[in-house]
Formats: C-alpha cells, structure tokens, sequence
C-alpha cells in the first residue's frame, strides 16, 4: 500500500464521490468525515506527505475558543472542536495536556480588559475563567517577569501534538477507504458533465463533488472555480524553542491580553517537554517563506526578557517559522455551490487545529443540504492508535514489557530524543509512512533535539535508507500478489 504520490487504494475509481484538496488538520478530517459514508474519496496535497504545509508549524494549543469573536462560525466551531478533538485524542492516543492557561496583564489598559475577556468567554459559552490578582498569578506562575498587575485564568486551555493530530486524521481517513494523492499541485479545473476534472501536475483527478481546504492556496484554488471572494495573506509567525531544562519555569501557557495591535506573545510548554517564546506576525507575499528572520528573533527575544527574564538564560534548541493562512474575510469562509458541487473551505487561521473535526462535521452538513447522498457506512474500522511521542506519557524507551518482546524499542538512536530503532521502523510500516527526514521528523522527534541531528543524523539516515527500500520492496510484493 503506497501513499507516497499514488494512490493508497489499489484500484481506484475512474470517478471519485469527492476530492478533498489539501491534507492538512481539516481537509483531513474532512476526508475522514466523508469516508464514513458510501463515498469514494480522493484526499490530495501538492506535498509530498500530509501536514506539511500550515498545520506543521504552529503554537499547538487546544483553544477553549474563550476570546473568539462572539456570534462567529469560528466561535461555534472552535468549542464544539474541543470538545471532538478531546474525545478523539483520548480515543487514539493523540498527546494532550491539560496545562491551563494565564492571560497576563502588564499595565493598567490590560488590566482594565480583563473584565471585558471573562465576559467574551461567557458570550462564547466559557464560564470557567477567573480574575486574579498579582499575588495569585505569582503564585501560579512563580518566574514571571516583575510588574505583572494581574490575570485572567483559563483553565481548559491545553497543548496537544499538532503532527499526531494531522497523522492520526489522515491515518483513519485511509483506512476508512480514503485514496491519497500526493504530489499534486491543483493547476486547473475542467467541468465535465456531471463531474469536474482537476488538472495537476500528478494527473487528472475527476470527482463529481470538490472540496476545497487548501489552506495557503484556499484562494488560488477558488479562482480556479471561477470566484473573487477572498484573499490569503501569509502572516509568518517566527518561534524561539527552548531546551527541555527550560520546562520547570512553565507549567501553564502564558497568554497576553489582545490589543488592538494583535495578540501578542506567549510563552507555552509543549507536549514534547520543550518552551515555546513566540509568534511573531508578519504579512508576507511569499507563501513559500518559512525562514526565520534576525528582526524577528530580536523582537522575540525583547518580548522574553519582559514576560520571562529567566527564560532567556536557557539554551535554544531551535527557531522555526510558520505561516498562517491569514485573509481578508474576518471569519471562517465554508460554503457550498450545489450547482457547481464545489465546497469552499477557506479563511481557516490557527484555530483550525481545534476546530479541525467540528469543521468536518459542518461541511458534511452543507454537502449534504448542498444535494450529496451521506449514506452511513457499517462496520467502519476503529480508530487508529498512535504512537506517542509526548513526553509526559509512557515512551517505547522507558517500557520495558515493550522492550523484552523487541529489543528494537531498546534501542535508543537518538539521544536527545530518546527515539529508537523500533520507532523509526514503525514508520515505514504505517499506512502514510514518511517522504523524507522532516516527515519522520514529525513522526517520531528524531533529530529534532538538542543537537538538532549532529549525533545521529548518521543513523538516522541510515535506518531510513533500510527501512524505506524493505517498505518499497514490500508494497511492491503487496501489489504484485494482488494482480
């Protein structure tokens, strides 16, 4: 079973049901909703792997949707997505970590906003957030930066494994049936009767219903369809991580309160054991530009001297840059054109991560009053289980039942990580096996420690080598037996 630029489903259809263009957190889950019904679906990506575009690079918390803008789709669709994804991410070991969060206020004009946020949360349907003076938020967050006023809590605010999270969407969606078509950059688009050619640079791709979650290129995709509704603008968002020594003076996410100039800086754990200081906010032409900048690691490291002094005397582990598919519309963009079968998915910012399966739900829903056939299917396969990669839960490394059955997972490859051999070639073995290294990268931490790879970048390339060709050699097997 390949997934690497052909299709996962042995003999797919002249026809797809419907194609879902994009495979990041929602067109995946997207994908997956479909492939629950009697539906041939089509799930493809311009990347060469799943989540490789705006869903691999973000702040990676599970919002309560407590400062979303009252009365929007995002608000709704934010809080019934975490809830979805909570429920999922216990179902399929996705890692998750109930840190609670601090919005932090520096000055009197933040202070005064705070009751204004804790009635936003209410009006969202939040009710749990509370106001603290500076005595308590010293108390909960001990090495904060002086002058600190005063905060507001948010208890339900979390951090979760944005990677896993993608994988795991994507991993069901093809066991549910999904063909995964990566590779195939969307260049133009035929109506044919009663279906509609995609014309890419991997193929044509006919399906009779589109839906288009393409995130960066949401926009280029809808002028394709004929439409002028929206634009997206590539807001980079520059992080600083630091090393996991660091994790002792954050245990919650520190938030700041929302200005008229933005949101601001936080400063968050992660589920891997890291600190994240981050993001900037930079609208960019380029939508390909994910490189970090020496403006933007000042401005970052400016901001950390305020909200946290000792942060910064610990080590960097590493910068990254992500773009968010910032645009001009000021909610969520998901509509549907019976007549056309086409379904737009745009405007999708950061908060996509949660809303990702409630978001999955409202398109069924549109495609459905829209005139597509949802007939549930039966004896639909469970859940995939993910392998963890979250430090606060039990790593293949330190299980020694685990360990005694395949010495594999006692084989530590990377150090800094704590990754073994016996993960890396689990990899090659899963249904949407990894492209390349930044794919296992996301897969399994490897080289994405201290050293960033200096040690057992070797290594690694070395397993990914064998593993690779013996995975090749076995679809290969798999596909000639079946013919």
């Amino acid at each position: 079973m390949s997934t690497t630029g052909e299709a996962v489903n042995t003999t797919p259809p002249t026809t797809f049901d419907v194609a879902v263009i994009g495979s990041g957190i929602v067109g995946s889950a997207i994908a997956r909703k479909l492939a629950g019904y009697e539906l041939s679906v089509a799930l493809l990506d311009a990347r060469n792997d799943v989540g490789d575009g705006t869903s691999k690079a973000n702040t990676a918390i599970l919002h309560t949707g407590f400062d979303a803008k009252p009365g929007t789709l995002e608000s709704r669709l934010v809080r019934e997505g975490y809830h979805l994804l909570s429920d999922y991410a216990e179902r399929t070991g996705i890692p998750v970590e109930h840190t609670g969060a601090l919005l932090v206020a520096w000055n009197t004009e933040e202070l005064d906003a705070l009751p204004g946020l804790k009635e936003k949360a209410e009006r969202n349907g939040y009710g749990r957030t509370e106001i603290i003076g500076p005595d308590e938020v010293y108390r909960q967050v001990p090495h904060l930066g002086e002058g600190a006023l005063g905060g507001l809590t948010v208890p339900d605010e979390s951090i979760i494994c944005t990677w896993t999270t993608n994988l795991a969407l994507a991993t069901e969606a093809v066991l549910r049936g999904v063909t995964l078509l990566l590779n195939r950059t969307v260049r133009s688009v035929e109506e044919r009767g009663d279906s509609t050619v995609l014309h890419t640079s991997g193929g044509d791709v006919n399906a009779r219903w589109v839906v288009n979650a393409a995130g960066l290129g949401a926009d280029v995709v809808d002028r394709l369809f004929g439409h002028d509704r929206f634009t997206v603008t590539p807001r980079r968002g520059e992080l600083l991580v630091y090393d996991k020594l660091a994790r002792p003076l954050v245990n919650k996410i520190i938030l700041p309160v929302p200005s008229s100039r933005g949101k601001g800086v936080l400063v968050s754990p992660t589920v891997y054991g890291n600190v994240l200081l981050g993001p900037t906010a930079e609208d960019l032409t380029d939508r390909t530009d994910t490189g970090t900048s020496e403006k933007g690691l000042e401005f970052l490291l400016s901001k950390g001297e305020r909200l946290m002094p000792e942060l910064l005397r610990e080590e960097v582990t590493a910068t990254y840059a992500g773009l968010r598919a910032a645009s001009d519309h000021p909610d969520y963009l998901i509509e549907a054109d019976g007549r056309r079968r086409y379904i737009l998915v745009g405007g999708i910012r950061s908060t996509g991560l949660t809303a990702g399966i409630a978001i999955a739900e409202y398109v069924a829903g549109l495609a459905r009053d829209a005139g597509l056939a949802l007939v549930p299917r039966e004896n639909l396969p469970e859940p995939p289980h993910m392998p963890n990669i979250g430090e606060a839960f039990l790593r293949p490394y330190q299980d020694a039942a685990r360990i005694a059955a395949d010495p594999a997972y006692g084989k530590v490859v990377c150090f800094c990580e704590r990754v073994t051999a016996g993960e890396i070639r689990d990899t090659f073995g899963s249904p949407i096996p990894p492209a390349g290294l930044e794919g296992l990268r996301r897969r399994t931490r490897a080289m994405n420690g201290r050293c960033q790879g200096f040690f057992c970048g070797a290594e690694v390339g070395k397993l990914m080598d064998t593993r690779g060709e013996s995975a090749c050699e076995q679809r290969h097997s798999s596909r000639e037996a079946q013919r």
